[in-house]
């Protein structure tokens, strides 16, 4: 990752806070990772759409971040919880989360959040993810299947790049296995840079792509619930389309992944 500063401070091995251990991590990209942190104890219950927080002590002090679980609340106890989470070039937390070595220990509360699927709902779910917005809809995703009951989804997700669209093979896998029944959308935002020469998939903000997807596969208002994860103003310009549609606002939830921005971003866009 271009100009990462060097991030000086130290990292307490050990504190009495700590009541987790980082078991697992997997790299997908220089800047883009999936960690997996179990507790010490029992693990907490939470349900499919909700976050934690998890941290360290450095310099004395805790750093931490909450992050959406990606993981089924099944796995809890086994293989911990799972997040997708991307290094972010400011000495906050994901400079020390890069520097861990699994089994280091950790700081992990929660859960909180209300960005949760209504019981019994067998309408059909549209999900729109920006970046590592995509991972509370993996949980949901992974749950359903897990209790037998997958839901008729279509997946739009949007990156800059295509190395950076996580999940894709799982997410393609269950497609065309008809395993889950969804139908996954990924997009690029950036289809004239060089790391994208191999792409053939759609180009273009994932707000972009959100109404002609709705039209092609006959998305209904009345039969459709929307799931919006990511940046807000992507959320933002999404709920604008969907509203000239005739969605509802009831009819859509969100979740904002960055605090929100004091500009919009036109959704005409193809950068990101």
């Amino acid at each position: 990752m271009s100009q990462l500063q060097v991030d000086p401070r130290v990292i307490e091995a050990d504190n009495p806070a700590y009541n987790a251990t980082l078991t697992r991590r997997v790299d997908q990209t220089d800047d883009l990772g999936y960690f997996w942190v179990k507790f010490d104890e029992e693990p907490t219950p939470f349900e499919p759409g909700q976050y934690m927080t998890i941290g360290v002590y450095a310099d004395g002090k805790i750093v931490q971040r909450p992050y959406s679980v990606a993981s089924p609340p099944r796995e809890a106890g086994t293989e911990g919880y799972e997040f997708y989470v991307k290094l972010v070039p400011i000495l906050r937390f994901t400079t020390l989360l890069w520097r861990l070595p699994v089994g280091h220990r950790m700081r992990m509360i929660g859960p909180k959040g209300k960005f949760l699927l209504e019981p019994a709902d067998e309408r059909t779910h549209l999900f729109v993810s920006t970046g590592t917005g995509i991972a509370p809809f993996l949980a949901m995703m992974r749950q359903s299947l897990a209790d037998g009951a997958p839901r008729r989804t279509v997946l739009l997700h949007g990156c800059s790049y295509a190395d950076e669209l996580g999940y894709a093979d799982l997410l393609r896998t269950w497609e065309m296995s008809g395993r889950y029944p969804v139908h996954y959308v990924p997009t690029i935002s950036r289809p004239d840079d060089p790391r994208n020469a191999d792409w053939t998939g759609r180009t273009g903000r994932v707000e972009t792509i959100v109404e002609p997807v709705r039209a092609e596969l006959g998305l209904r208002p009345e039969e459709t619930v929307v799931y919006i994860c990511g940046n807000p103003e992507m959320i933002i310009n999404v709920e604008q389309i969907l509203t000239a549609a005739g969605f509802p606002d009831f009819h859509v939830k969100k979740e904002l992944y960055w605090p929100k921005g004091k500009t919009v971003v036109p959704a005409t866009g193809t950068s990101a």
